[in-house]
């Protein structure tokens, strides 16, 4: 039988991971395996459960108990349900967004990059891109345009994150994903280094003048390839092109001379995950 807890005042503290703890708070640095994150939404909610996540606590508007959240509330068991009417709940900053239901999870466990590439063709690399929801458009898109896999330099913004999750709409759930190194001095020596004992061969997203058109015949042939992603402001680093085996372009028009990052990636993934 579900655990309902009605809740009437904005203070009580069952509602501090929801509406007190910072990301950084909840993604627990110094002690991961105590990490929490938030799902937000039914559909984002049973991805993550389909993943295998664990769940800790639900919060919801009471007419969603026997609603919309009601196959979620029994996939839970007896974890706490705290309900409460819609005028305390959207004293919670941007609860307006959430669709109604949120759940606080364990983070799980990191998987190595061996065991992220295991079996894949395609997989893309994101490399510092910190805003959270171009991560999230990121993912959605690669899930949705036949990468295999994401894989994360440490300064990338975490795809745990709450917005990072709702804008992927619950695909960081659906796709292998882990960081590629511990810190910045192992990419992207080390990190391509081990992508091609892997068998990738690596293609940086970049508009330079000796890059190859995106439907290249030779780089549309590659058995396994990863395709490089850099940050929002100033692309991928000059380092990371020249360590890499392709240079690829996206072919503009209208004087045009970039996509932001998260478009890129659509039309990137569109064509090389062709196959």
């Amino acid at each position: 039988m579900a655990n309902i807890i009605e809740l009437t005042d904005f203070m009580a503290p069952e509602l501090d991971v929801y509406a007190r703890l910072t990301e950084n708070q909840l993604l627990n640095r110094h002690e991961p395996h105590k990490g929490i994150f938030i799902a937000e939404s039914p559909k984002v909610i049973e991805r993550a459960l389909n993943a295998g996540c664990e769940p800790l606590s639900l919060l919801l508007e009471k007419k969603h108990v026997d609603g919309q959240a009601r196959d979620v509330i029994a996939r839970c068991k007896d974890i706490p349900v705290f309900t409460a009417e819609f005028d305390v709940l959207t004293q919670l900053t941007g609860f307006q967004l959430t669709r109604g239901v949120l759940c606080a999870m364990r983070r799980p466990p990191l998987p190595s990059v061996e065991d992220v590439c295991a079996g894949a063709k395609r997989i893309a690399i994101l490399e510092n891109v910190m805003n959270p929801t171009n991560v999230g458009a990121i993912f959605r898109s690669a899930a949705a345009l036949h990468m295999d896999a994401v894989l994360l330099t440490p300064a990338c913004s975490n795809p745990l994150y709450r917005r990072a999750i709702r804008v992927s709409m619950g695909t960081v759930f659906q796709i292998p994903w882990t960081y590629i190194g511990k810190d910045a001095s192992e990419w992207p020596g080390q990190g391509i280094a081990a992508l091609r004992s892997m068998g990738f061969r690596t293609a940086a997203m970049a508009l330079s003048d000796d890059s190859v058109s995106i439907d290249d015949p030779q780089l549309m042939a590659e058995d396994k390839l990863a395709v490089i992603l850099g940050s929002e402001g100033d692309g991928l680093a000059l380092h990371t092109i020249a360590d890499c085996d392709y240079t690829v372009k996206i072919p503009m028009s209208h004087d045009v001379d970039s996509l932001n990052v998260a478009a890129a990636s659509a039309v990137a993934f569109w064509q090389l995950g062709r196959r």
